[in-house]
């Protein structure tokens, strides 16, 4: 005769029983399961309760929900469980080698670049930094572009930094810190610099700035090829780079240009971004490919690098920049905005890949 054990239900799950079934939970970016990678933490249990941390590596992570509800569901199946309580965190990686006595609370660098002006290059670095700074995380812009800053105009604030002693207090807006020459010299005044002048400014602007603690600053670039991204390359181990497009060959080849020095300079490239992809009519809302179409995502497959998406030719991307309000911040809902966080994500998959796979150097 057998016997029911009414107890049974209720028998006491073990952290290892737990560990072996999240085990089957894995992050599509790094490949490998979330107990392997680290991200549970503070695993508690209580009778038929249990609890943990789950600790990714970045807050704009694309699969944070579903990961999250895979963990859960597992976890439930467990005999015993009664309840599961997750809660999600996030603490982005630093690149080993960053810890440039000013930079050392900066985990990571990206670097947006273009090989011609008029791309919108700036517009797609600063939708990249407030997204960011939207899903928590902690960012800092810094406008590169030092004979043509446009992020004041972007973010709305022209006012210029103070300083504490012999460093600048960054400028914030869109919930980011920045820095631009934009706010050091008048909006109509011509910087008339050559190189040298050019290479200290952006210097100043990297290690004379009190970032803080960041997780992501993003540097925009002037377009090309020349003084000032050298003078980054060298300056600081950036994590990667992001080329800014558009579909007509004229502009795509030019921005290879910009890929191909970042690729000589053993900078790893997080993928290409085609801006201007199509016009949206604001009439009937059909797509016209006014200046080709899938130039970007053919050039980022012939090269083996990630396309990182399309941003539509968006009368409202350009109003919103004009006056100072980014459109994932002032239209959140909107199409293009969704495409900008999308983007993010991506961006930010791709800086976590970086960080994961960058050696780790020991000094004896």
């Amino acid at each position: 005769m057998a016997f029911w054990n009414k107890d049974e239900k209720h028998s006491a799950v073990t952290e290892d029983q737990i560990l072996s079934a999240l085990k089957q939970v894995q992050d599509p970016d790094l490949r490998k399961d979330i107990v392997s990678l680290g991200f549970i933490r503070n695993l508690k249990i209580d009778s038929g309760k249990v609890s943990f941390d789950l600790n990714l590596t970045t807050p704009a992570c694309p699969v944070k929900d579903q990961m999250r509800d895979q963990a859960i569901a597992l976890v439930k199946g467990l005999p015993g469980v009664e309840n599961v309580e997750v809660k999600m965190t996030s603490e982005v990686r630093s690149m080993p080698q960053l810890d440039k006595s000013a930079l050392k609370g900066v985990r990571t660098i990206v670097a947006v670049g273009s090989g011609k002006g008029g791309v919108g290059k700036s517009t797609i670095a600063v939708n990249i930094a407030a997204s960011l700074a939207q899903c928590g995380a902690r960012v800092g812009l810094l406008d590169g572009d030092i004979y043509g800053p446009t992020t004041p105009i972007m973010l709305g604030l022209d006012l210029p930094p103070k300083s504490v002693g012999n460093r600048m207090i960054p400028q914030e807006a869109a919930g980011l810190k920045f820095i631009s020459m934009g706010l050091l010299v008048k909006s109509d005044q011509p910087l008339i610099w050559r190189g040298p002048m050019a290479h200290k400014a952006l210097q100043q602007c990297l290690f004379d700035v009190e970032w803080g603690e960041l997780d992501y600053l993003i540097v925009d670039l002037p377009p090309g090829t020349g003084d000032v991204h050298l003078t980054l390359a060298q300056a600081v181990p950036l994590t990667g780079a992001v080329i800014v497009s558009t579909p007509q060959d004229v502009g795509l080849r030019i921005s290879m240009k910009t890929l191909r020095m970042f690729q000589q300079t053993r900078v790893p490239i997080l993928g290409i971004v085609e801006n201007m992809s199509y016009y949206i009519c604001p009439h009937c809302n059909s797509q016209d490919y006014i200046f080709g179409h899938g130039g970007g995502r053919r050039a980022a497959e012939e090269l083996g690098i990630p396309f990182l998406g399309e941003v539509p030719l968006d009368l409202a991307i350009r109003t919103q920049s004009d006056i100072g309000q980014p459109i994932v911040i002032a239209q959140p809902d909107a199409p293009s905005a969704r495409t900008l966080r999308e983007i993010t994500e991506r961006v930010a998959a791709q800086v976590s890949i970086r960080t994961f796979e960058a050696p780790v150097l020991e000094v004896e």
